[in-house]
């Protein structure tokens, strides 16, 4: 051709390697690491990745919302589009927290016991603390007992003998105006251990109230009346058995086994729990 006209578009080979590349728009991949925020196209949601299991990601919005969906194209990332694929091992062990949502701190020994306490009202209270915030605990040296019910907090302070180098966090259930629990925790505030004990709690009867309904297939925890005993309450709702205490302790391991991380409990319990390991571990 007559170079007068410029390049010649023509001339190129189209069966060169690379033609069906050309004119496509790629779209890059992009390893769901944890708290990696992207929103969903089809649905508009916009979240926070929590996990990634067998191609399926948990994404929490900045409500608490979870929703899960598979991994793969359909994202955007910063308003572009990405494709979702599993973190490598390298990546997740890179940004590795803890069930509680802290940094983890790979190979750190457990710090030797502190002085200091937080009592939880019963076994289950325990329980779920260790599993969520376990690694936290061991790392800060804090100890968490039970005490089998708040009634006895007054002759358990007395015997503990708090000081400002051994301080007492107190997480009870149903801490709401006018409940007995509500009474006790100003007592304290008011008394001679009033700095060196606090006293918080979530608004919930009973602890599993704690753990996200979502969790055990459920929009809200049932309401049950009061002349029911609350865990029996709740297991004949769900359809479970609770004629035997094993059956409640059944119950008991089969909703603390849908508990991964911080994401799967109410604010109302994160926040509280976080105070207390702050006021027993301030120097």
């Amino acid at each position: 051709m007559d170079d007068r006209f410029g390049d010649d578009r023509y001339s190129a080979d189209v069966l060169s390697p690379g033609w069906q590349k050309v004119g496509r728009i790629v779209i890059p991949t992009q390893e769901a690491t944890r708290e990696l925020v992207v929103e969903e196209v089809a649905t508009g949601f916009c979240g926070a990745v929590m996990r990634v299991e067998k191609n399926i990601v948990t994404l929490e919005d900045r409500h608490g919302k979870l929703r899960l969906f598979p991994l793969g194209s359909g994202f955007l990332l910063e308003g572009k589009p990405v494709t979702l694929v599993a973190p490598t091992m390298a990546a997740a062990l890179g940004r590795a927290r803890t069930a509680s949502g802290s940094m983890a701190v790979k190979d750190a020994p457990a710090r030797v016991a502190r002085a200091s306490r937080i009592f939880v009202e019963g076994r289950h209270d325990a329980e779920l603390v260790e599993k969520v915030w376990g690694a936290d605990l061991r790392i800060e040296g804090v100890v968490v007992e039970y005490l089998e019910g708040i009634d006895h907090l007054e002759e358990i302070l007395a015997e503990f003998k708090p000081t400002t180098t051994r301080k007492v966090g107190v997480l009870v259930d149903h801490l709401v105006p006018g409940s007995k629990e509500s009474r006790i925790a100003e007592a304290v505030a008011r008394g001679p251990h009033r700095r060196t004990v606090l006293v918080v709690g979530h608004p919930y009867v009973d602890v599993w109230q704690a753990v996200k309904p979502a969790r055990v297939g459920l929009k809200e925890w049932p309401q049950i009346a009061r002349s029911i005993e609350w865990k029996h309450g709740i297991c004949d709702a769900l359809g479970w058995p609770h004629e035997e205490q094993a059956d409640i302790a059944r119950a008991w391991q089969r909703i603390l086994g849908q508990v991964r991380t911080y994401a799967d409990l109410e604010p109302q319990l994160l926040g509280r729990v976080e105070q207390l390991i702050d006021f027993v571990t301030a120097e």
